[in-house]
């Protein structure tokens, strides 16, 4: 490629088919806060797992780089993250082509007015620095890139909320601290062929919700899309079909926690994940992603100080609502539509076994309205307690909750309380491991009234703060990726004793004689199950588990209590 740039950056060095590399990165940004120390502010703000540095920048018009100036000012703040996966680098190209047109052009700088553009340079070092050329099986270009997972070989964008690594914690905490309105983290794209060079995932409205939901579905996306067309880059949301191809329709993805814009949904940060299309030159895709942060980058230093004033009022609802979403799911009863430009799908014989491959002929594009299913309901709602009661004991909960900003109180005396708690009767968790857990799909819980010991030291979360919403989706077992989802309290669901069968076959007689409720529970058991009453171990684990004279009230209770 050819540049006229003072700067120019390796992207534009190279043939438009190469990307930065780590090194690269970071010295020219720390060349430019040298340069431009009026303009850009550079730092660390952590260290990944192999220990290598994770770096951060600011950019503001009038040289003020103070969090706490600019916090107290009420100034808009657009966070811009890039490099999550680094096989997907487009994003980290054009930011650093962003930020130098920044620190050179006058005009440019002083249209950010007072907006703060933070941004991370590359978020995973490590999966960075393991660079070539294999590992995205049907990407186009850069001819080489960095990979997916980090060095514990943890996806970055699946871990946001249960903190595995390094750099989420860094994470967690360097993003509660600015506490950014807008959020654009740059991914690329797989799936099916079409048109588009770029599409977008937007925080799921329905999740957002609060008000900050209806006003993205309603007036942000449409003028995103509309700058985009305006750019010469068309866009559509997220191509995520409901069956193989998407001419039957295409549904929102609806981000959950674990991601990053599911993440930032739970600061009621309005979070988007560029995906451009894996089958497009890089080039083309690099060219989109710069149009595209453009694009809401504009968008927010025109409107910061609405989304800000909706992202107050949505904290606000929080705090007094009776009744918390805590899991959605797509209601395709309703749906919306997109006129989308496709390719025509072909299904023909594979020359590699019996069986009948999908293809896409490029040479036949059609454009129609295609089904959009862009509505998700609550399929569950929980009462909303006044405030939590943590147990000390449950230290790696706590840290997170203070990573994100959650206020807490501690327990002055030891005493007995009445608390509402949830009980467990079962889970079902994925089979093989998922991002290092054991993840739990299936919660069954009921919920009961108990007295239970509260310790001097235990913590009181209170749901009159501005961070409890974050509190309520990583507390509520059912929520959908809970603490408890994830694993953390896993040692509750397992009996600490047990029994020797021989010993306790007359022991468990003597129960069903003493305990008419235990005794009462065994026979209904017995009229239901009747086909495993000659296993000894089936019937001796019934009476062990239900009676009360062994009971282990710890034992699928979950430890995070309720209080109202």
């Amino acid at each position: 490629m050819t540049t006229t740039s003072a700067y120019p950056t390796p992207f534009e060095l190279g043939n438009g088919n190469q990307t930065t590399t780590w090194p690269e990165c970071i010295a020219y940004y720390q060349k430019l806060a040298a340069d431009f120390p009026q303009v850009l502010q550079f730092f660390e703000i952590g260290q990944s797992d192999s220990g290598r540095p994770i770096h951060a920048g600011i950019v503001t018009a009038d040289g003020v780089f103070d969090r706490e100036q600019l916090k107290a000012a009420g100034r808009p703040v657009f966070f811009n993250n890039n490099g999550i996966h680094p096989g997907e680098p487009e994003g980290v190209d054009a930011c650093m082509a962003l930020v130098r047109d920044f620190c050179l052009d006058e005009e440019r700088r002083a249209a950010l007015g007072d907006t703060v553009f933070l941004f991370t340079a590359i978020y995973n070092v490590d999966g960075s620095m393991n660079r070539q050329n294999t590992s995205r099986v049907n990407q186009d270009g850069p001819e080489s890139f960095g990979f997916r997972g980090n060095s514990l070989h943890l996806d970055l964008n699946r871990d946001f909320i249960k903190c595995d690594s390094l750099n989420a914690g860094v994470f967690n905490r360097f993003f509660t601290a600015w506490d950014p309105d807008v959020m654009v983290d740059t991914h690329t794209s797989n799936g099916a062929d079409y048109a588009y060079t770029m599409t977008l995932i937007q925080t799921q409205t329905d999740k957002l919700g609060y008000g900050l939901g209806d006003y993205l579905k309603q007036q942000m996306l449409p003028a995103i899309f509309q700058g985009m067309d305006a750019r010469g880059w068309p866009t559509c949301p997220y191509v995520n079909p409901v069956k193989d191809i998407p001419d039957h329709g295409i549904e929102d993805f609806l981000e959950t926690p674990r991601f990053s814009t599911g993440y930032a949904a739970l600061h009621h940060t309005i979070g988007f994940m560029p995906e451009t299309h894996m089958l497009k030159p890089f080039k083309d895709r690099y060219l989109s992603m710069r149009a595209l942060v453009e694009t809401v980058l504009d968008y927010t230093i025109q409107h910061g100080q609405e989304i800000r004033t909706l992202r107050q009022q949505a904290r606000a609802k929080v705090r007094t609502q009776q009744q918390a979403a805590v899991h959605w799911e797509a209601d395709h009863s309703q749906p919306s539509s997109f006129m989308f430009r496709g390719y025509e799908a072909v299904y023909s014989p594979s020359v590699l076994g019996t069986y009948m491959r999908l293809s896409y002929d490029r040479q036949k594009p059609w454009e129609k309205v295609i089904p959009y299913f862009n509505r998700f309901v609550p399929d569950v709602v929980v009462n909303q307690p006044k405030a939590y009661l943590i147990p000390q004991a449950w230290r790696h909960v706590i840290e997170r909750l203070q990573w994100n900003g959650v206020q807490m109180t501690r327990v002055e005396e030891t005493h007995e309380r009445e608390v509402q708690v949830y009980r467990i009767p079962s889970v079902a968790s994925r089979p093989n491991a998922y991002e290092g857990h054991m993840f739990h799909d299936q919660v069954s819980l009921t919920v009961v009234t108990e007295i239970v010991r509260i310790e001097a030291g235990d913590y009181i979360v209170s749901l009159d703060q501005d961070q409890a919403r974050y509190a309520i989706e990583t507390l509520e077992p059912s929520a959908h990726d809970s603490f408890f989802r994830w694993g953390f309290f896993n040692s509750v669901l397992e009996k600490k004793e047990a029994y020797s069968d021989y010993v306790f076959e007359d022991s468990a007689a003597e129960i069903l004689r003493t305990e008419p409720e235990t005794r009462a529970a065994f026979e209904a058991w017995k009229a239901v199950n009747p086909e495993i009453l000659d296993s000894q171990e089936s019937v001796l684990d019934f009476i062990f588990a239900h009676c009360r004279k062994y009971r282990e009230p710890e034992w699928r209770r979950y430890p995070v209590y309720r209080l109202f």
